[in-house]
């Protein structure tokens, strides 16, 4: 959330929405689109572009947000911890969220195509644990980082936030953070597997 305007000739701040539409990272729709193009015109290519791509986006984040950026928290103040979710959480609020969803539907798609999604395959095992992992990693980022992040929103448009209350939200999805670059690892660990598997 940005700095509160200020109306000309007016020295109350206006109040700000709880999500800011207008500064989300709407460009992230182009990987769905993409996706859904690539089922449509039946395109192994596109899919699997739109798979890899989501799938690094996603990955990086999780990591940057759990191991760099996760352990400067504990240095901030707690106006500048504000300062800085401020901004981040409206370029994350769609962000994460559609590269969960695309990264997890293109994967199962592009691991069907590769007949890798049934039981007779060598590797169907692995396929699960991939399944499960990515599942894992998106009810974590839908089901408690997104809500810790809207609620983190809502007390930040208030006119007096709650200190205390944003500083429980903003640790608690520091550690799913570090929950989910942990797990974004494990999920590449499969994938180097499943690249070079029979």
């Amino acid at each position: 959330m940005p700095t509160p305007i200020t109306p000309k000739n007016s020295k109350d701040p206006m109040p700000f929405p709880t999500i800011p539409w207008r500064i989300l990272t709407w460009w992230i729709l182009i990987l769905p689109v993409l996706m859904v193009l690539a089922l449509i015109i039946h395109s192994f290519y596109l899919l699997l572009f739109s798979h890899v791509m989501a799938g690094s986006l996603w990955t990086g984040a999780d990591i940057f947000l759990g191991f760099i950026l996760g352990p400067i928290w504990k240095h901030l103040s707690p106006s500048e911890r504000k300062a800085v979710q401020s901004r981040l959480i409206p370029k994350t609020l769609l962000y994460m969220p559609v590269l969960g969803l695309t990264t997890g539907t293109a994967g199962w798609y592009v691991a069907q195509y590769n007949g890798f999604a049934t039981t007779h395959s060598t590797i169907f095992g692995w396929i699960v644990a991939a399944g499960f992992v990515t599942v894992t990693l998106t009810v974590v980022g839908l089901g408690i980082m997104l809500p810790t992040s809207l609620s983190m929103l809502k007390e930040m448009a208030r006119p007096h936030p709650d200190p205390s209350r944003l500083t429980r939200l903003i640790f608690r999805n520091r550690r799913l953070a570090a929950v989910q670059g942990l797990l974004q690892v494990t999920i590449i660990l499969i994938m180097v597997y499943l690249t070079i598997a029979p």
